[in-house]
């Protein structure tokens, strides 16, 4: 495992690191072109039919890793007509369950779920067994409902313990709860039970909040170049541009992000990143277009409170109003199909809207499930309504190495440098917003910009800037 070191490991292994991954890439998108190129035209070739598209959803969705959306449908709509034949097939109506969660999450159409709940509750009645609650703890993380995940999953667990796509559900249940040790264990039986691509992803996820950006890193390597179907490949591609973003690594992020949409045009969280990444390159116009492209085809309030930061950023304050309502109005629709979004609206509220509303929320929310970014949001929103003193406790809570589960978080940093420099502590804010900086110089130009005035008001100047912005080379148009 990796210690405090392997954050200054030489500049030649992460050189290493995203060359293979942009090359695994690469050689992802070509290999199908090369391969035909190189078939003499004169012979016959005799291959196996490719499966169906409904027959490729199949093997994903049982086997935990994603798939192509028009695949999905196929699959859906397959099981549907199956069930309506054979109304008493227990494992029908878990995969159906299943393929609606995956669904849902990917087109943030959360009346999936809605069918998803009944699928899998008619599979658990049916003695659906180990595969219905596992689709049940999947659908209550998509969810954001960590408690109900851990205890679905845990049961799951209880009744098939060497069932290996169990555990997955159970890593993301623990860590929303803040419970990094237990996601640990769980990782560690999830690699005794199995390898492959889907759990070299997984355990990227952990590595990352553990700190160890360069282990997730070869792990995403190797899921990427192990992966077999094009949409789990781009899953994996977006997850390193997520990396890569969150070490500031701006150009690296947008290549893997790219990579990621090529291979899978309906990947919009890779979309999303383009715009993080291309907005803090400057390429202000091109960043406007990539959020929306995302938020028409997936329209997640996390986008929208991004989207209309931008806008706010270059000044355009009635653009950034439209998308501010759009957040509340997906929030609530999402509410509609039992989706928790208190902490994007927390977050939103805090920075844009009422803070004392953002306390009240996500002390609820810590309440619920004290996750890390939970921890960090109210802390924040507590500091924006005028209680420093009670913010900060929670701001180190999110950044502690035992409770915060060491992930190495720009906006974290930031959070915790501006309430100890409120609160009168100059030498950790200092510190803490130089850590910032230096994890990613570019998580959010206005709050980099507040960063930089913070340190220069503690008498220490910055040696940087950040890219300035013209309003005017883009034309805003309200999200349809």
């Amino acid at each position: 495992m990796e210690n405090q070191a392997t954050e200054n490991r030489p500049q030649e292994r992460r050189t290493r690191v995203r060359g293979r991954l942009v090359a695994a890439a690469v050689a992802g998108c070509a290999v199908l072109g090369t391969v035909l190129m190189l078939l003499p035209v004169e012979r016959t070739v005799t291959r196996a039919p490719a499966p169906a598209p409904g027959a490729q959803a199949l093997t994903a969705v049982t086997a935990g890793v994603p798939a192509a959306l028009p695949d999905l449908a196929a699959l859906i709509g397959e099981r549907e007509r199956h069930l309506r034949r054979h109304p008493g097939d227990a494992e029908s109506w878990a995969v159906l369950g299943t393929a609606y969660v995956e669904q849902g999450r990917r087109t943030a159409d959360t009346t999936f779920y809605a069918k998803a709940d009944d699928s899998l509750q008619r599979s658990l009645k049916l003695r659906g067994g180990a595969q219905a609650l596992g689709g049940l703890a999947a659908l209550a993380n998509a969810r954001r409902d960590f408690r109900a995940a851990r205890t679905w999953g845990e049961a799951a667990r209880k009744l098939e313990p060497r069932r290996w796509t169990t555990y997955p559900a159970l890593i993301d249940a623990y860590t929303g709860l803040g419970d990094h040790k237990a996601a640990g264990v769980a990782l560690e039986r999830l690699t005794r039970l199995r390898s492959g691509p889907a759990v070299r992803a997984r355990a990227a996820a952990v590595y990352r909040d553990r700190g160890w950006r360069e282990d997730a890193a070869a792990q995403l390597v190797d899921a990427v170049a192990e992966a077999r179907a094009p949409a789990e490949r781009a899953a994996y591609l977006e997850q390193a541009g997520q990396l890569a973003w969150e070490r500031g690594d701006r150009e690296d992020a947008l290549r893997y992000f790219q990579a990621a949409v090529r291979i899978d045009p309906d990947q919009r969280a890779a979309q999303a990143g383009q715009g993080r990444a291309l907005a803090a390159l400057g390429r202000t116009t091109e960043a406007l277009s990539a959020y929306r492209t995302a938020l028409a085809k997936q329209p997640l309030p996390q986008y929208a409170l991004e989207l209309g930061e931008l806008y706010e950023s270059l000044g355009l304050g009635q653009a950034a109003r439209v998308q501010y309502d759009l957040l509340r109005t997906t929030v609530e629709r999402a509410a509609a199909g039992g989706v928790d979004g208190e902490l994007v609206l927390g977050q939103f509220e805090a920075d844009h809207g009422d803070p004392e509303s953002a306390v009240r929320r996500l002390r609820a929310e810590w309440l619920r499930q004290p996750g890390t970014a939970v921890a960090d949001a109210l802390g924040w929103a507590l500091h924006r309504a005028g209680r420093g003193r009670e913010g900060l406790r929670y701001a180190r809570i999110a950044t502690d190495k035992v409770h915060g589960g060491k992930v190495r978080s720009a906006l974290y940093a930031y959070h915790l440098g501006m309430i100890e420099a409120a609160s009168g502590h100059s030498a950790p804010a200092r510190r803490h917003l130089r850590e910032a900086l230096r994890i990613n110089p570019w998580f959010s130009l206005p709050r980099v910009r507040a960063a930089r005035e913070a340190l220069a008001a503690l008498g220490e100047v910055p040696d940087e800037g950040v890219p300035v912005m013209d309003a005017k080379a883009v034309t805003p148009r309200p999200y349809r």
